[in-house]
């Protein structure tokens, strides 16, 4: 991921609805994201697409993922 895709996936992490999911993007975003392969990096970025109360109800544990590849995404995101 160059440069620009990384500030424009940082803007989508920002500028949620839901404050609560804007820090947990942000903080994963900031000290998580670059530990990931590319093909998890590539699961954070359609999370990051998600719906806010979709992907808020994911990371708070409130719902399962059915798509295995965001499982541990999720995890991740919910420990920071």
């Amino acid at each position: 991921m160059d440069r620009a895709d990384y500030q424009r996936l940082r803007w989508r992490c920002v500028r949620r609805a839901l404050l609560e999911l804007d820090i947990a993007l942000t903080r994963f975003l900031d000290n998580g994201f670059d530990q990931l392969d590319a093909a998890e990096q590539q699961a954070f970025v359609e999370l990051a697409d998600m719906e806010d109360h979709d992907l808020w109800s994911l990371i708070s544990g409130q719902t399962k993922t059915d798509d295995p590849r965001y499982a541990p995404i999720v995890a991740l995101i919910g420990k920071r």
